[in-house]
């Protein structure tokens, strides 16, 4: 039985999917909405659609305009592959490459950027709708959003290297409530996902890589989830970033290296970032600002070590070993049983002789950090022209030829009350006992002594 709410772009009479997606799709929402208008029939009245995109590619040109509750776009392959890994390959062997572009049900977004317009301006969707109730239930599932290319910044670097383009891939603008994006594939966009004003939001099972942001949870929210996600931001932007947010769960996700941050929570509170495999070329992996307070980091695998690859050799975000891998300025957060892999060519340290920092508490009071435990390793760092094949060489690589000094607890004089168990040894918690209470690791040959420093 077939149904009026189901749309096949390629079938749909008006536009052509392969030369303009976007006047597709807005003009399948128009006629949505000119035959869902009566509020209330028995019940109901605004049932939504689900628009399908066969596998194939669609260039866009025009920007879709979502302000129907209700709304499912789903395709039949995320198709990602490295855009980046192409495009550092030499050009005289791309005739012998498998394939040289994302693939599955994919939308090419070739709009002009956003520029001074705004990152809106650039977004291949953009989701906006005034008045009351919040726009509900918008779906984006299982095709994929494809920048095409970056962009010339002023850096010198090569222009496919810069994660500049203007483009967005998602752009939530209004307040909205239970939205899902689950199973899509991002790439070489300037930003992949960027919502505002988000109530139990789902972001999961995604493929978000080669962006310059990945996730930004903007303005405010409640009750969302990050979840079982494979993202990965490029050396300017977040791989996951929420601000005002009360309630998120960032759980379960694979957070590859090179992002600015892999984590960075803005004034958020009573939430959980746990679970999660953190991979980093830089100090700080994950960021608790502003005030964060009443959230828990448990149990995550922290893993900071060297850039491999040689065309992103000597950039960095701009923080020194000493920011720490994990900052926290809050009050009452927990910081329990997280796994830290610290693993550099000491040579490379900044400040030089600086001793790196693992977890640095900035501001606030009565943080929990517990049963935490350190792996510094001082390596000689190396690099090569495969992408895949010097970071798996990195990751497998577990030699070394000595252990690095580093500071696995710091609280600064601006926090204070924190209690701080089984994180490090006595020499490596820098910490006023007076003010904070510390029970540090046992050294092996040293009787461990019970109770708290400092009561």
């Amino acid at each position: 039985m077939s149904s009026s709410n189901y749309y096949d772009v390629t079938a749909w009479p008006i536009g052509n999917p392969a030369q303009d997606v976007g006047e597709v799709i807005n003009s399948i929402i128009a006629d949505v909405k000119e035959r869902q208008t009566a509020t209330d029939v028995d019940h109901g009245g605004k049932p939504g659609a689900v628009i399908y995109l066969p596998p194939g590619d669609y260039r866009l040109r025009t920007q879709v305009v979502i302000d129907v509750s209700f709304l499912k776009i789903q395709g039949s392959g995320h198709g990602f592959t490295s855009s980046s890994i192409r495009f550092n390959v030499p050009e005289d062997e791309w005739p012998d490459l498998h394939e040289l572009w994302p693939g599955g049900s994919r939308i090419l977004v070739d709009l002009v950027s956003g520029g001074e317009a705004g990152d809106a301006a650039g977004a291949a969707f953009l989701i906006k709708r005034d008045g009351s109730p919040r726009i509900s239930s918008v779906e984006f599932s299982n095709f994929c959003i494809d920048g095409l290319h970056f962009v010339q910044d002023g850096s010198g670097l090569h222009p496919e290297n810069t994660y500049v383009n203007g483009k967005t891939g998602i752009y939530v603008a209004s307040a909205n409530d239970s939205f899902r994006i689950n199973g899509m594939g991002f790439v070489y966009l300037e930003n992949a996902l960027t919502i505002h004003n988000a109530d139990a939001l789902s972001i999961h099972d995604n493929f978000i890589a080669e962006c310059g942001s990945c996730i930004e949870l903007r303005g405010w929210g409640q009750a969302s989830k990050i979840t079982d996600n494979l993202v990965g931001a490029g050396f300017k932007g977040y791989s996951i970033y929420a601000e005002n947010h009360g309630g998120l769960l960032v759980t379960a996700n694979n957070v590859f290296p090179r992002g600015a941050s892999s984590v960075h929570l803005r004034a958020v509170t009573r939430s959980s970032v746990s679970n999660n495999r953190l991979h980093s070329f830089y100090p700080g992996m994950v960021v608790l600002a502003e005030g964060s307070s009443e959230n828990l980091v448990a149990t995550n695998h922290f893993l900071r070590d060297h850039e491999p690859w040689t065309p992103f050799l000597g950039i960095g975000n701009g923080l020194d070993d000493l920011h720490g891998l994990l900052s926290v300025s809050g009050n009452n957060n927990s910081i329990i049983g997280n796994h830290f892999s610290e693993v550099i060519d000491s040579q490379t340290i900044r400040p030089e002789g600086a001793t790196p920092v693992i977890i640095r508490l900035v501001e606030g009071s009565a943080n929990f950090v517990s049963n935490n435990h350190v792996v510094a390793l001082d390596v000689n760092a190396t690099s090569s022209d495969s992408c895949f094949e010097a970071q798996v060489d990195a990751l497998l690589a577990t030699d070394a030829a000595n252990g690095l000094a580093v500071t696995a607890v710091q609280v600064d004089a601006g926090s204070t009350r924190n209690t701080i168990l089984d994180s490090g040894t006595e020499a490596q918690v820098a910490a006023d006992r007076a003010a904070n209470a510390v029970r540090a690791t046992p050294s092996v040959g040293v009787r461990a002594v019970t109770g708290l420093a400092g009561q």
